[in-house]
């Protein structure tokens, strides 16, 4: 029998665990998986030599939020100073590391009535689009697909098509019976 966990993970994050994007995030029904914690454990340690991570960055009433990431490229993309300036002006602490951004970023979900949309800072997303979408409400946008694109829609729909690609083809084979450690195994 297939794996469910590894098919959501090979829909959601292949991408991230292919190396192509910085981060992922997928939500898990806890009445699903209440025991995503603990199966976490083998998946942190089988990616851990690749630098990957698994987070639960919102443990919410009925479900989890897993943020998949590659941490030294995060850590880099999150010390540039653009990114830190936009952080900086929705009151995130400037100059701290990644563990404190991502401490402050939990914090917001737990608490906050709506999304914290700077998220997409930590997801890897375009500043301009991150920014566009928060200015913008969600609207008026180029392109919608990954994410809703404000800036370079050409850039964006050619690597979105890019993403799918790398989703379908993962989660083939997970379908066809390969575990997501066995197809990263090989990567």
């Amino acid at each position: 029998m297939m794996n469910q966990l590894d098919r959501q993970l090979a829909a959601y994050c292949s991408p991230t665990l292919a190396g192509i994007k910085l981060a992922s995030l997928v939500s898990f029904d806890r009445a699903l998986y209440p025991d995503l914690p603990q199966r976490l454990k083998t998946y942190r340690e089988a990616f851990a030599p690749r630098g990957m991570c698994f987070e639960i960055v919102c443990a919410c009433r009925g479900r989890y939020l897993l943020m998949v990431y590659q941490k030294q490229a995060l850590e880099r993309h999150m010390a540039e100073p653009c990114v830190q300036h936009v952080l900086a002006s929705f009151g995130y602490p400037a100059g701290r590391p990644l563990q404190d951004l991502l401490r402050e970023l939990k914090r917001r979900i737990a608490l906050s009535e709506t999304f914290p949309h700077e998220i997409g800072l930590f997801l890897g997303y375009p500043i301009e689009d991150v920014v566009g979408f928060i200015r913008n409400a969600g609207r008026g946008c180029k392109l919608s697909g990954y994410w809703k694109v404000y800036g370079d829609a050409q850039a964006a729909s050619r690597l979105f098509d890019r993403l799918s690609r790398v989703c379908r083809a993962v989660t083939k084979r997970i379908e066809q019976g390969e575990t997501l450690l066995e197809v990263f195994a090989a990567a």
